[in-house]
Formats: structure tokens, sequence, C-alpha cells
């Protein structure tokens, strides 16, 4: 019998949730939730401005995004408006508020990601997120 602590879901499970944790105190100070700074650095990185590429980013459903950005929006950090090359789609716009984060919560995730991974040997750092990506990119049947 496998015990629990040899369960892949629970191991990944346990540490997604103290990570989330962790993460998710250090950006409270910046009034944004873990899954708002990915959708932020969409915005201020990878320069993406539509919620459809966002959604592709972040590996989440096109309503989902919609709802955390209008959660953003009611925050004054974006603006949605309506494309003037293709009326079909929305384009999103950070706000100054928003774009005078990006420095420090960068800064905060960056933190959050040295503390998580102290304990770590700089070649197991390297291992553990190129095996983590590797998961990440198996496709799994779904049964």
């Amino acid at each position: 019998m496998l015990e629990l602590n040899q369960c892949i879901n629970y191991l990944l499970t346990t540490s997604q949730h103290r990570v989330s944790q962790a993460m998710s105190a250090r950006l409270s100070e910046f009034d944004i939730t873990p899954v708002q700074y990915g959708v932020l650095y969409c915005l201020w990185v990878e320069k993406k401005k539509s919620p459809k590429e966002i959604a592709e980013i972040l590996h989440l459903e096109t309503s989902t995004i919609s709802g955390i950005l209008e959660r953003m929006e009611k925050k004054g950090m974006l603006r949605r408006s309506i494309s003037r090359e293709d009326r079909r789609f929305i384009e999103i716009e950070l706000t100054e508020k928003a774009l005078a984060l990006q420095e420090p919560v960068l800064d905060a995730v960056e933190e959050v990601n040295a503390t998580v991974l102290a304990d770590m040997s700089k070649e197991k750092q390297e291992l553990f997120k190129s095996l983590l990506r590797e998961i990440a990119e198996i496709s799994l049947p779904a049964d």
C-alpha cells in the first residue's frame, strides 16, 4: 500500500498550499492575490493585452480570467476596453497604480521564492524547478 507521504498528489498539494500561503501573505501588502500577480506578470513582462492570452499563459479558463480582471478593475489596477483594431476583442491597459507595483511586487515574489528554496543547494533548486516544469508539461489521462 502506498503511504500518503509517497503520493505525488499529496506531496504537490501540501507543497503548493504552503507556498501559496507564503505568497498570499507577502502579496497582501500590495492588496493582490497570487493569481492577480500572475495576471499582472502577463501584462508587465509578457506584454499580453487580451484575456485569452493571459488565460493561456496561466492555464486558466477565459471565464475565470474575466472574473479576476473584473476584481482588479474595481481595485483600480487596470482598464478593459474594446479593441480598436477588432471590436470582438477586449484589450487590457494597466493603470499607474499597477505600473507602480511592478518593481516591489516582483521583488516580493523573488523573496518568497528565495525563502522557499533557501535550504536547497543551487543545483537542487534548479533540478527541483526543472522537475516541476516537466510534470507541468506531462499530459496525463483524466481517469
